[in-house]
């Protein structure tokens, strides 16, 4: 795998592990809580900050595995 092959596998992995981690922990908050205009769904404490450092972390792990298997030959994306 090239280097630009890499970032794209990576970028690709990232944003799939983002959107399986963005709800993790999240409580709305009680209906008498909510203020003029906003959604009564909408998280109490989102904690993006951390959700991008997991999951960063997470994509990682999961590129050098996808990077390993693709090395050695036991998946094949060439002909």
């Amino acid at each position: 795998m090239g280097w630009i092959s890499g970032i794209a596998v990576y970028l690709v992995i990232w944003w799939l592990v983002i959107f399986m981690v963005l709800p993790w922990g999240n409580q709305p908050v009680d209906a008498e809580d909510v203020a003029r205009g906003h959604a009564p769904s909408a998280p109490r404490k989102p904690r993006l900050a951390a959700k991008v450092m997991v999951t960063t972390v997470i994509a990682g792990v999961l590129w050098a595995v996808a990077y390993v298997v693709m090395d050695q030959g036991w998946i094949s994306l060439r002909s």
